[in-house]
């Protein structure tokens, strides 16, 4: 993975658009303390190497009907690679996985799931254990969220 330095005023406009991406660049240079043409360059500059990866809206999941949020773990069937890619490509199929992550530790999948309610999850369910063969599945219901970002931490930079 490639390396990039970054500036404090490189941070100052990440943050500023993990805040808001609509943000105008005048509004931002000005924030930092730029003016608009070196601003503006400098989030090109941060694009073309890949920091901002792209600039999406984000949307009210349970606005939108999807009350309820779903952790599935799952224990591989096998660990050959033809399974591990049938996997992949089964689990990435479904609209209601919305993160998806090989483990470490007991479980060797973790699935970030949402639905509208315990029946659509059920409907969710039988598809995923019914498309590939798995050695366990589980699942933990989310009771309340307590903290949800999209910003990444910068202090580190």
């Amino acid at each position: 993975m490639k390396k990039f330095t970054l500036d404090g005023v490189d941070k100052a406009i990440l943050l500023q658009l993990q805040k808001n991406a609509d943000t105008p660049v005048a509004d931002i240079a000005e924030q930092v303390g730029l003016t608009t043409t070196p601003c503006w360059r400098r989030i090109q500059r941060l694009e073309t190497q890949g920091i901002i990866a792209k600039r999406v809206a984000l949307l009210q999941a349970k606005t939108l009907g999807l009350a309820m949020t779903v952790f599935v773990q799952i224990k591989a069937a096998r660990h050959d690679g033809k399974w591990l890619d049938d996997f992949a490509k089964h689990a990435a199929s479904f609209d209601e996985i919305v993160e998806f992550y090989r483990m470490s530790g007991e479980y060797d999948y973790l699935l970030k799931v949402l639905v509208k309610d315990m029946d659509d999850f059920d409907l969710f369910y039988k598809r995923l254990v019914n498309g590939i063969d798995l050695n366990d599945v589980t699942s933990s219901f989310a009771m309340e969220q307590i903290k949800y970002t999209t910003a990444l931490p910068l202090h580190h930079l």
